[in-house]
């Protein structure tokens, strides 16, 4: 029986269909996660780095990405911040830290 996708998965999914409805299309460049816990939560740190095209509707939606609601089933984004924002010929780079708690 399966139990369905990780968290890290399910977020990376997130943030890909999310930024594609809002009419700006990231690709996925790298992603990667460590373990996480404190004195009560378990969970995960998560490094994901997105491209997309420089614009004013992919500038939006990064701006609005951390008060931005996740679906993530047995899981909650507690924390997310834009660590880098970079800008080049081919669009906008963006590393993305985000912490998720497994719901119990």
């Amino acid at each position: 029986m399966s139990r369905g996708p990780d968290a890290a998965t399910q977020l990376e999914r997130a943030l890909l269909a999310m930024g594609g409805a809002a009419g700006c299309a990231p690709v996925l460049r790298a992603a990667d996660w460590t373990r996480w816990a404190s004195a009560t939560f378990t969970g995960a740190r998560h490094r994901i780095v997105l491209a997309l095209p420089d614009s004013p509707v992919a500038q939006r939606w990064l701006d609005d990405l951390p008060e931005a609601e996740f679906g993530l089933s047995g899981h909650l984004v507690a924390d997310l911040i834009l660590a880098s924002r970079r800008r080049d010929a081919d669009g906008i780079t963006v590393e993305i830290e985000v912490l998720t708690v497994k719901l119990r």
